[in-house]
């Protein structure tokens, strides 16, 4: 890595203070200690939130909340599981692009992005096999009488309700993949873009302006971009502006709440790797592969 005080290297003119051990600059080293670690995070968050939470609704209740109220007239708000989860992947991402910068962060949501990819192809595949006669789940387990049977063919073996149980978890209409996967790309690159922009204008301070005004932008383009593509049409375009808005509300919400700990692991982070990286020559094309602007 360049010398802080080389003259080219604009980032240095941030660096707060030189005797604490972590160099600002805009000149990234070659390597990094835990990139790889952080990485591995963002894509493993990525997978199980849209595994295990994408086909769960659940609820909360609000008791204060006023009576008749947009969007919940009877303090009810209804969301989709994944939300607790999926915006640690959002937090992960502000803090590869604080710590590692948007080039690098780049890189992961590239990766993020093939492995949903694969995701979907995978899902498509395994769910469209056809379903051994004899396939136990717990699905067909017995009900007090006797085991369990299709609700399609009541005298069908009990692989047939196994395989609408699997269907119903891990099988997507191809607007929910599209939605999905275009959303999350659309999202993620919205998100480190602002998130770079805004410690370049701010001058590494005030983390939380950042973190929390990236996710806004970022989640706002995210839920524009996959509730209407997945649902309008198929719900009443008033269920599809209230989830949309509800679930944008709420992932702000968490993000905020989850300051603290996103201080806590970028001051750790930054100890270990010894820099401070500061995007202000940097190529932001989503589709370069290239760390700066060209020159000229």
């Amino acid at each position: 890595m360049e010398n802080a005080s080389d003259p080219a290297d604009r980032g240095a003119a941030f660096d707060r203070d030189p005797g604490d051990g972590i160099q600002a600059t805009s000149r990234a080293p070659i390597t990094f200690r835990y990139y790889d670690f952080v990485m591995a995070a963002f894509v493993a968050i990525l997978l199980l939130s849209n595994i295990i939470g994408a086909a769960k609704l659940t609820f909360v209740e609000v008791s204060f909340w006023p009576s008749g109220w947009w969007p919940a007239p009877d303090g009810v708000f209804i969301y989709g599981a994944g939300i607790l989860f999926f915006p640690l992947g959002y937090v992960i991402g502000d803090i590869l692009t604080e710590i590692y910068g948007f080039a690098r962060a780049r890189r992961v949501i590239w990766t993020g992005f093939a492995a949903m990819l694969f995701l979907a192809f995978m899902s498509y595949v395994v769910v469209s096999l056809p379903a051994f006669d004899g396939w136990a789940c717990g699905a067909s387990g017995f009900d007090g009488q006797g085991p369990l049977t299709s609700t399609t063919d009541p005298d069908g073996p009990t692989g047939s309700i196994c395989q609408q149980t699997y269907e119903s978890v891990f099988g997507s209409t191809w607007r929910i993949v599209l939605a999905s996967i275009t959303a999350f790309w659309a999202g993620e690159f919205v998100n480190s873009y602002v998130m770079a922009k805004m410690k370049v204008w701010a001058q590494g301070r005030a983390l939380w302006t950042r973190t929390i005004g990236s996710t806004v932008v970022g989640q706002g383009v995210d839920s524009l971009i996959f509730y209407p593509v997945a649902f309008l049409g198929i719900w009443t375009t008033e269920a599809v502006i209230t989830v949309m808005i509800t679930n944008w509300l709420l992932k702000v919400i968490w993000e905020a709440a989850l300051t603290p700990v996103t201080y806590l692991v970028v001051g750790k982070l930054k100890k270990a790797e010894g820099v401070d990286l500061f995007d202000t020559d940097t190529d932001f094309s989503p589709f370069s592969g290239k760390e700066t602007k060209s020159a000229g």
